[in-house]
């Protein structure tokens, strides 16, 4: 059992004052309070809150920490949906957020070097006015930062064609407990000298070190783009149509599915917004094409012609602002689902291209048994799909009643080929899940790696592994 520090003592309050002067140093309750909790609603309060500036107070903040067996969170925003930020063990919570400044994009090298607080979309801004492009999108792409975009290997829309965050970070400076510094991987788009020290940071969730810069891959931004959004009769013809336009040789930027439930939440909006989905159609593709212009038009010839066959109800493209308002749709579903019941437990789950079918019609039925509604969309390009369980907390047992449904479709994922978490992570709410998916000896595995770099485990303790 590790031996962690169980409070804040006045010479280590003083510590970190002097460290963090002025309001770099949060103590105060309600200063505190913001940093206890994420998206996932989990919550814990901590000891301290810190935000650095530079990383030589990094430095000297895990020199301390390790000598005082002090837990350590890094932070960034706080969109995680698992509760990865939460201090759960109390300690000192480390927010990146002033940890910035304006990205170098060097257009030789196709890299940028970033710092971790940079916000994602700001960072795609700076590429693209020059020409250059970083496809990773997660949902959160306008608010969420690059450090934790990295810490969590952030997917997104477009992973079916780039990949996810890991397929684009080059190196990585970090600081790790005890204060050494840490440099790993560098400009060069290929290099294969030792181990690959890099990707062991990214998707580590805080748990190795804190990441200080980031050296990440660029490409040429693509000239244009076009979207399609298919509306079909039922599910089976949906999933058919994605699997057909990828036999016909189309490798859409990102491939999007909504179900039943998805359709119906967004046709209940009020105020009637812009829904280009046939009212017959009880499922719905969105594509997405990028690339040259005449290319991107021949695209989506090949792509229309896949899917005739298999006669969908309706197909709107969009270019320009037109694609703009079809993606709002699918941006739209996850607000939109509180329409059919006040709470919902927002999951991610990932499965073989082959069995989303399967498993979107199993999760219905788990829902079902428990007297529940579950709506599912997703990234049907890599099988990664959301999986939100409708319910309303204050009745009697339907928090229960969706947390019970949550495991049973974690282990249907498992049972399937797949993974509990596409994209979100682990943290809180699934740690007691990884056991199932990877087995003991590669949980204990993972846990000799993470010592190496923490030997006292106090970055980011109490998340599993």
């Amino acid at each position: 059992m590790i031996g962690y520090a169980t409070s804040l003592t006045a010479a280590r309050r003083a510590f970190l004052l002097d460290l963090f002067p002025g309001d770099g140093c949060l103590l105060s309750t309600e200063g505190l309070a913001a940093f206890s909790a994420d998206a996932s609603r989990e919550r814990a309060m901590p000891w301290a809150v810190v935000r650095p500036e530079r990383r030589e107070q990094l430095v000297e903040l895990l020199r301390w920490a390790e000598a005082e067996r002090m837990p350590v969170y890094p932070r960034a925003r706080g969109t995680g949906r698992v509760g990865g930020a939460v201090p759960s063990c109390g300690g000192v919570v480390v927010s990146m957020l002033r940890m910035t400044g304006e990205p170098v994009v060097d257009a030789d090298d196709f890299v940028a070097e970033v710092l971790p607080g940079v916000i994602t979309a700001d960072l795609q801004a700076a590429c693209s006015a020059k020409g250059l492009f970083y496809p990773p999108d997660p949902a959160s792409v306008r608010i969420s930062t690059i450090g934790g975009n990295v810490a969590t290997c952030a997917g997104g829309l477009r992973a079916v064609k780039y990949g996810v965050t890991r397929d684009w970070v080059l190196g990585v400076e970090a600081v790790l407990p005890g204060g050494r510094v840490l440099r790993t991987g560098g400009r060069s788009h290929k290099d294969v000298v030792g181990l690959d020290l890099t990707r062991l940071f990214v998707g580590s969730n805080g748990r190795l070190g804190l990441m200080t810069r980031i050296t990440l891959k660029l490409i040429p931004l693509p000239e244009t783009s076009a979207s399609a959004l298919v509306g079909f009769a039922d599910l089976a013809s949906s999933l058919a149509g994605a699997g057909a336009v990828f036999r016909a040789g189309v490798l859409p930027s990102a491939c999007e599915f909504m179900d039943q439930g998805a359709l119906e939440a967004l046709r209940l909006d009020p105020e009637g917004a812009y829904m280009p989905v046939g009212p017959e159609a009880q499922a719905a593709l969105l594509f997405k094409l990028d690339g040259s212009g005449p290319g991107v038009a021949a695209e989506m010839d090949r792509l229309t012609a896949a899917l005739a066959p298999l006669g969908p109800v309706s197909v709107e493209i969009g270019r320009g602002q037109s694609e703009e308002m079809i993606w709002n749709v699918r941006r739209g579903v996850s607000p939109a689902a509180f329409r059919l019941a006040p709470d919902k437990l927002a999951e991610d789950i990932a499965v073989p291209r082959g069995r989303v079918a399967e498993a979107v019609e199993r999760t219905r039925e788990i829902g079902v048994a428990h007297g529940l509604r579950v709506l599912s969309f997703g990234h049907l390009g890599d099988g990664n799909i959301h999986i939100n369980i409708m319910h309303d907390r204050s009745r009697p047992g339907e928090a229960a009643a969706a947390a019970s449904a949550a495991d049973e479709i974690f282990r249907l994922a498992v049972r399937l080929g797949g993974t509990i978490s596409g994209e979100h992570g682990t943290g809180l709410t699934k740690a007691t899940f990884a056991d199932v998916q990877l087995g003991p000896d590669a949980v204990a595995v993972m846990r000799d790696v993470r010592r190496v770099f923490d030997p006292h485990e106090i970055m980011n303790p109490g998340k599993g592994w």
